[in-house]
This record gives C-alpha cells, sequence and structure tokens, in this order.
C-alpha cells in the first residue's frame, strides 16, 4: 500500500530553512513552504520536525505526521514519514544532477546522463551503480552514485522499512549502521537484524523475510529463531541457559507460529552449527548463550584464583583485634553482637568473605567495623588526601547503582563508586580494567550484590589483583538481578566462600515493626493486625480505582509536614494501568511540582516536564558519571531560541553531577514522584509509599513486597487490598532461575570433577537427544 494515498493526511512543502539538524540522530527542526495538502491548515509555511536526512534549499518533500502544539514555539507539524520528491521532468533532473550536490557535474554532464538514462536516470542509479558505465569516467559516476545514495538512500529505505512497521528512528538505526547495503543486507538475510539493531525482535524480521520467501525451515530464520529465544529467555526470565527439550519446544513454538514447516531434526542441525561457531555453547543437555557460559566459567575461575593463592592473608592475634575493636566501639559508640564481632573478624582474616541478611541485622555496621579495623590492624590512614596516584587508597567500597554507592560513602565516610565507574565503563560498552589492568586496592567490599548479574559479576571478579580481600555483601531473600544470572544465590548454595548470616534484627529494638514486618513476610507470614496502625506503618484500604487519589492525598500530608519530593517515594511494579507507575507520575507532579507561571516547563510527547521535577534516569551514561537507577533533579530548562544549539533542552542535577539533554535524549530518563520497585533497589527512603492491588497480580511476589518495604527507613504507607497483599506474600517465584554457576564452582574447587567437565564441553546437541 503507498504511505501517501490520497485519503491520508499530508504536507508537500519545500524547503525554506534548516533551523537544526543532528547528523548523529538525524532529529530536525526545518521550515517549510506549503506546496500542497489536505490538512485543515491555512498558513503558507509550516514548522516541521522529526527525524529525517538534512533537508536542503528548495528541496520538495511530502511529508505525515500530526500538529501539535509546542507550549513555547506554538503549532508544529511532527513527522512520522516522509518521503523526497525526486524530479519527474527532463529539465528537473538536469537541473538536480548539475546542482551544487555534485561537484564536476555541469549541465552538459547531466543532459548526456539523462539523455541515456530517460527520466528514471535516479531510479535507475540506485538500484544499480553500473548503468554509469560508458557515460561518466569510474571515479566520478563513484562520486555520482554515493552522492545520490547518501541524499535518497535514506527516504528509500525507510518508505521500505515503513511497510513493514518500523518506525523512523529505528529505520534511521538501521540505515546508519549499514548505509548503502541497507536493501541488499535486508533482502538477503532480515534476520541480521535481531543480532545487529537493538530493539528488533525476532516477529519484526519474520515478517520482512517471509516477504522475500524467507519462511518456513529456512537455515537463516531457524539460526534466527533458536538465538533468539536463548536471548529472550536470559533477558526476560533470568535463565543462565536452557535445556535442549526446553529451546527446542520453545523454537518450535516461536517458528511454527503460522506453519509447522520446522522439525526437531532442524533445530538441532542448527544448534551444531551455532555451536561450531561458538556462538552457543552446549554442555551436559543444556544449551548457553557462548557470552553467558563463558561469564560463568569466568566468574568460578576468578574465585578459584582469589582463593587459592601461594600468600596467605595476614593473620592477626586474638588479643590485638579485641583491642582494636574495643577501641573502634568506643570511637564509633556502638556495641558488635557476637555474630557482627565474627563477621568483622572473618572479613579481616580470609580472602573472601559473603555478609548477608535482612533488613536491622547490622550489616551497615559491620561494613563500617571492617574498614577501621583493617586501617587499624594494618597502619593505615582512612584519609584519602593522604594517598596519591603512585600510592592509591587501598580500601574500595562499591555498589551496583548510584544511590547504594553514596549510602555506602555516608556509612563509612569514605569515597564509593558503582562498580561500572570502579570499572572504567565507557560509551561503547567495554571496560577498561580487566586481567591485564586490574583495579588498585588491598580490600573491596560490595554492597548490594544481590543485583549483581553474571555478566557484571565476571567482569568484575577479573579485573581484582590476585592480592586482594574481597567481601560481598547483599540480601539473598530480595529480588535477583535484572539481568540474568542469581549470583549471591549461587555462591551462598555453594558454600565455598566462608559467610556470616546476621539473624538479630537490632532496629527493632528501636521500635521499627516496619522491620519486623518485612522479617515475618521474609518467613511468607502477614501479621494478623497488618491493617491495624502502627507508629511507622499503617495500611489504607482502597480498591485500585481509588489508588491514584488515596496516594496523591498521603503525599500531601506528607508535603504539609514538611517532608519533600526526595524524602517521599512511591514504589509500583507496574507502569500502565490506572494504578501504574504513568498515571501516578502524573498526579503527584501536580502534589510536588504543580503548573506556575514562573517556573520553566517543557512537552514531550505526553509528558510534560518542569524545573523542579524529580526524575529518574534510564540508561546508563558514563562520559557523564551518570548511570541507569540515578534519581535528579531538572534544574533547567532552555527553550530552542535562547542557546546556541536551537533545540530544546534540560539540565538534570543528580547529587550535584550536572546533566545536559537535548530534545532527542528526552527518552533517557522520567519522572520519579513513583518507580518500580526494581529501579528502588540499593536505595532508602525516609518515607515509601506501597500500593498493592489486585490489577497488580501478575508481578505480585513475596521478594517484590519485600524489596519494596525494606527500602523504607522511618515511614512505611501501605495503600489498596488486604488480600491482595496477602496473596502477594504467599506467593514465591514460580520457577528458581537456571544457572550453573553453582555446578561449576563445586566442580572447579574438587579437582576429581575437572576432567569430566573438559569432555562435557565436546558433546554435541545430538548427544543430549
Amino acid at each position: 500500500m503507498d504511505l501517501f494515498e490520497e485519503e491520508q493526511k499530508y504536507i508537500k512543502a519545500q524547503t525554506l530553512h534548516t533551523i537544526f539538524h543532528n547528523e548523529e540522530n538525524m532529529y530536525s527542526i526545518v521550515r517549510m513552504k506549503i506546496l500542497d495538502t489536505n490538512e485543515a491548515y491555512e498558513e503558507k509555511e509550516v514548522i516541521v520536525t522529526g527525524y529525517f536526512p538534512r533537508m536542503h534549499e528548495d528541496e520538495v518533500f511530502t511529508v505525515q505526521g500530526r500538529f501539535k502544539d509546542h507550549p513555547r514555539h506554538g503549532l508544529q507539524y511532527q513527522v512520522e514519514t516522509f518521503k523526497k520528491e525526486l524530479p519527474q521532468t527532463k529539465t528537473g533532473i538536469v537541473q538536480y544532477l548539475s546542482s551544487d550536490l555534485f561537484k564536476g557535474i555541469g549541465k552538459k554532464t547531466a543532459e548526456r546522463i539523462v539523455d541515456q538514462l530517460g527520466e528514471a536516470a535516479i531510479s535507475k542509479i540506485l538500484d544499480n551503480a553500473a548503468v554509469l558505465e560508458g557515460i561518466l569516467p569510474k571515479e566520478k559516476a563513484n562520486d555520482v552514485y554515493y552522492t545520490i545514495v547518501e541524499h535518497q538512500g535514506l527516504e528509500k529505505v525507510m518508505s521500505f522499512l515503513s511497510g513493514y512497521g518500523f518506525g523512523t528512528r529505528l529505520s534511521i538505526k538501521i540505515y546508519q549502521l549499514y548505509r548503502e547495503q541497507t536493501l541488499e543486507v535486508i533482502r538477503s538475510n532480515p534476520y541480521q537484524l535481531i543480532e545487529n539493531v537493538e530493539g528488533i525482535g525476532f516477529g519484526r524480521a519474520d515478517e520482512v523475510g517471509r516477504a522475500f520467501g524467507i519462511h518456513g525451515n529456512h537455515p537463516d530464520r531457524i539460526r534466527a529463531g533458536c538465538l533468539y529465544t536463548l536471548e529472550h529467555v536470559s533477558l526476560q526470565e533470568g535463565h543462565a541457559y536452557m535445556t535442549a527439550e526446553q529451546l527446542i519446544e520453545q523454537t518450535n513454538k516461536l517458528l511454527n507460529a503460522r506453519e509447522s514447516a520446522v522439525s526437531d531434526e532442524d533445530i538441532l542441525a542448527c544448534l551444531a552449527k551455532l555451536s561450531e561457531e561458538e556462538k552457543v555453547v552446549v554442555e551436559d543437555g543444556r544449551i548457553y548463550l557462548a557470552s553467558l557460559y563463558y561469564a560463568e566459567k569466568g566468574l568460578v575461575t576468578s574465585i578459584f584464583r582469589l582463593l587459592h593463592q601461594d600468600e596467605e592473608v595476614e593473620q592477626f592475634p586474638e588479643s590485638e583485634f579485641l583491642l582494636q575493636l574495643g577501641t573502634i566501639e568506643e570511637r564509633l559508640h556502638v556495641q558488635y553482637a557476637p555474630r557482627q564481632k565474627e563477621a568483622v573478624q572473618t572479613g579481616i582474616h580470609q580472602r573472601m568473605m559473603i555478609l548477608t541478611g535482612g533488613p536491622g541485622t547490622g550489616k551497615t555496621t559491620v561494613i563500617k567495623g571492617i574498614v577501621e579495623m583493617y586501617a587499624a590492624l594494618h597502619g593505615l590512614s582512612l584519609n584519602v588526601k593522604d594517598y596519591g596516584e603512585k600510592n592509591p587508597f587501598p580500601i574500595l567500597l562499591a555498589a551496583p547503582t548510584g544511590r547504594a554507592a553514596k549510602r555506602m560513602s555516608e556509612s563509612t565516610s569514605l569515597p564509593a563508586s558503582t562498580i561500572h565507574r570502579l570499572l572504567g565503563w565507557t560509551p561503547e560498552g567495554t571496560f577498561q580494567r580487566d586481567e591485564h589492568d586490574p583495579v588498585q586496592g588491598k580490600l573491596l567490599i560490595i554492597d548490594e550484590f544481590s543485583m549483581v548479574d553474571i555478566w557484571l559479576a565476571n567482569q568484575l571478579f577479573k579485573a581484582l589483583p590476585r592480592n586482594m580481600q574481597v567481601i560481598i555483601v547483599g540480601d539473598e531473600d530480595q529480588l535477583p538481578s535484572v539481568g540474568p544470572g542469581q549470583v549471591l544465590k549461587d555462591l551462598l548454595e555453594a558454600e565455598l566462600i566462608p559467610t556470616v548470616r546476621l539473624t538479630e534484627i537490632y532496629r527493632q529494638a528501636e521500635g521499627s515493626s516496619v522491620i519486623q514486618l518485612a522479617h515475618s513476610i521474609k518467613k511468607g507470614q502477614v501479621p494478623p493486625d497488618v491493617v491495624k496502625a502502627q507508629g511507622d506503618r499503617s495500611f489504607l484500604t482502597c480498591s485500585g480505582t481509588q489508588i491514584v487519589e488515596v496516594v496523591k492525598q498521603v503525599c500531601e500530608n506528607a508535603k504539609t509536614k514538611g517532608f519533600s519530593a526526595r524524602d517521599v517515594q512511591v514504589l509500583a511494579p507496574m507502569y500502565r494501568g490506572p494504578a501504574g507507575i504513568n498515571a501516578l507520575n502524573a498526579a503527584l507532579q501536580e502534589v510536588f511540582n504543580a503548573k506556575n507561571d514562573k517556573r520553566k516547563e517543557i512537552a514531550y510527547g505526553d509528558v510534560v516536564y518542569r524545573v523542579g521535577d524529580k526524575v529518574l534516569q534510564l540508561v546508563n551514561q558514563p562520559e557523564s558519571q551518570v548511570f541507569n537507577g540515578d534519581i535528579g533533579e531538572i534544574v533547567s530548562v532552555f527553550y530552542a531560541k535562547e542557546n546556541v544549539e536551537k533545540q530544546d533542552m534540560v539540565v538534570i542535577s543528580f547529587d550535584g553531577i550536572e546533566v545536559t539533554y537535548t530534545k532527542p535524549d528526552f527518552s533517557q530518563f522520567t519522572h520519579a514522584y513513583c518507580c518500580s520497585i526494581h529501579k528502588s533497589q540499593g536505595s532508602e527512603f525516609p518515607i515509601v509509599i506501597l500500593p498493592v492491588v489486585k490489577s497488580y497480580f501478575r508481578m505480585l511476589r513475596r521478594n517484590l513486597i519485600y524489596t519494596a518495604i525494606t527500602r523504607s527507613k522511618k515511614f512505611l504507607i501501605l495503600c489498596g487490598e488486604e488480600d491482595a497483599f496477602r496473596s502477594g506474600v504467599n506467593r514465591t517465584d514460580d520457577a528458581s532461575r537456571q544457572t550453573t554457576l553453582c555446578h561449576k564452582l563445586k566442580d572447579r574447587f574438587l579437582p576429581e570433577n575437572e576432567m569430566m567437565e573438559e569432555d562435557e564441553e565436546n558433546l554435541s546437541p545430538y548427544d543430549f537427544m
């Protein structure tokens, strides 16, 4: 179907002036003269915005989209699809080819091209550059071809892709990757898009494949289906592998949704080839993506290396340890309980230790004690200024998120960083620190380790020097990592690393009913008086349709009592729906940062951002030292006419780090008055408001509710339906994540099993059917 049929709304216009154009993502703002339109718009000129290639003066485009009223700049036409109008007459084509776009092509040469190729000259050249042979010298012919490709190829690609549901931005991303080979790549094997372009799934690539006759049991299709299935279960369900039976069943379901053309034998043959290509690893009936298999294996190797060294950890006499502990207790005004004392002593004298326990059990107190004890026994200063580049500070503190790192820093008065920053994560997605250039230090303490997936754990541990002591801290009952694996759980289950579990609740003595509730939930129990108001928590009963108003009222009361948006955090498990994160954010913005004539604001789609808004970073931005999950505040808004880039911008402060975002990058953050429970991990807030209703049922699990409740430092306000809350606590994860880290650890530490593991790596998929 022609995307520009008469009945569809369109504007045909001539370029007058390019106000702004970003070559990287092709976001453009252009003033155009309207030549023809069926839109209800009477002006002679229009401002069009969107993602499209640079429009040169006098070029004619037909665009489709919709009018949007910009709060600052008025009515604009947001482009969704576009088509460059090629000259249709001999005179027009000659004029086009002899323009400034084509260096060295004068009017006579342009006429010669048109005489031989006719009025379809441009299309013929785009389809086959060889048509210029004999008309122009080879070098000049190539120049003409690539110039046309540059200015016409993207439009052709986008026109083609739009027919298969590809949006403008995704089409540009594809074109920027493959350039003039785009259509050739897509026609020959559209399934490459799944592997090479983020945001393209199997269904969309399969639709394109069918258009070119690639369907049924075509090898490229089966290959893509197998890899897509493996990747999908790793990212969506957290598994490190699938059994051969699982993979065959799910891949069959994917590939045979329309026709039963793919057999088990077809999939097995494909797996054998993928194994030869080292895209997957087959071991004992399990199929892994290669990156996940080697991440598990690499982590095992690193842990073995750290635990088995010729040089022993320095041991200190009991008397000296106790003397220093007494001094530390006096200085910190604490008294360590026997299990906490054991944790400090184990952490000092072992190569590695795992410290685990629920909220209020004193993990932070132990971390502080280990830092102080390590410095005292080794005669070290805890003043970072006493160290330099040649003599780096020996104690490293790290956590998966910026907020968790900040908490470590506040509790120890020492610098702490994200794991990504410690490893030198780059915008290209690589790490500067590795086994060849390890981090520098003597003691590493990693907090909130339940959030660390197998990929990051492997990168971290292979970048640790041989003589480093490592302390892993985490709560095994919290949500597992967003990425694949369950590293903390597997390390605990292997029972190879010295472990101290803190079970006694110390904050309970301070009257924290929130901590009591959390530990009850941990055991799968809900107190009979859960809806009864306590000093630090309450349960407001309401229906799902009332959630937004109830939460809004609670926040208004908190604001009246002097609490800010930073103090109050609403947590919910789902984004959509009447009680979802999006609806709650829209309502809470009006509570904490209502529209004000003196406060600048800017629209992005259906969302309005204002100076003073609390926002959440959604992607890692290492060049700015801002990472996924960081919470900041919008401190400035700049309109296009106020800055050199001639584009709307916002500036967000993340605890003093100011980052500027232009309009195309607004998708990198969102409002944070309400955020997901997963995004809240590693953080604590004075007040947590947790709605729990039946409409969340698909997401409600014990570890989700437990994680949310343990984010509260002072007050917890539950609201919703009691039976939904009880049902959620009673539900555990349907199935454990499929990992083999624990198995590999035990094999590695038991020499008699090493040969067996090597033999298994050489098995083929056929050995398991």
